[in-house]
């Protein structure tokens, strides 16, 4: 059943980017995985999924270490300060980063481990109070000091528009994000890129690619 959801999501992915004047194979799908068990997991990538994501680095520690090297590993949940040392270590890029106070923990416990950490830039484009992100006027400042940090990669950014069953209803909120890229991409920052755009989930992954999604996180859509 999960290789069959993969294929229909992928074609849908292709429906979609075809309608932008697109290409599918532009779309990274990536396997939402938070409540799903390794067995499911490993379903998913027989079936082709090459970049699964997780909300919790606890639970992304637990399953893991039986994927590395074949899959690409994405945090996309809210990331705590307290928590970066373990992500670093598990994750391939970090999907949500919300402020210059959590881009300098990065920034330190990167330096600590000689390395680089690749991450994407939340957006709170609805302005909901509930949703994690840094507010649209804010994103020229956290982009200006992320260039600053030598151990940081910025790609893109990331966002989440308000629930709805109805995915046309995600459309400004996917517009937006990609307008803001658009626009940081305009001033050069040292480090700072904007080639990914991750937005869109089960209910509105069609529409986010259509609106220039380079990642669409989809999690039920492919394991029911």
């Amino acid at each position: 059943m999960i290789a069959d959801n993969v294929r229909r999501v992928r074609e849908r992915i292709a429906a979609a980017a075809a309608r932008a004047g697109r290409s599918g194979g532009d779309v990274e799908l990536l396997a939402a995985t938070k409540g799903r068990s390794v067995a499911e997991i490993e379903e998913a990538v027989s079936a082709g999924v090459r970049a699964i994501g997780e909300n919790r680095v606890q639970e992304a520690a637990a399953k893991f270490p039986a994927l590395r090297g074949r899959v690409s590993m994405h945090m996309i949940g809210h990331l705590q300060r307290n928590k970066v040392r373990n992500a670093l270590g598990i994750f391939d890029l970090i999907h949500s980063v919300i402020s210059v106070r959590l881009a300098e923990e990065i920034e330190r416990e990167a330096a600590r481990a000689g390395g680089a950490a690749r991450v994407l830039i939340e957006v709170n484009v609805s302005g909901e109070d509930q949703k994690f992100g840094v507010a649209p006027d804010g994103l020229p400042a956290l982009l200006d000091a992320a260039a600053g940090l030598a151990h940081i990669r910025v790609e893109g950014l990331m966002a989440m528009a308000p629930f709805s069953e109805d995915a046309e209803a995600s459309r400004p909120f996917f517009r937006r994000l990609r307008r803001l890229a658009a626009e940081a991409a305009r001033k050069e920052r040292p480090r700072v890129e904007m080639r990914r755009l991750s937005m869109g989930m089960t209910q509105d992954f069609e529409t986010a690619v259509e609106e220039g999604a380079t990642i669409v996180r989809v999690g039920a859509a492919i394991f029911g």
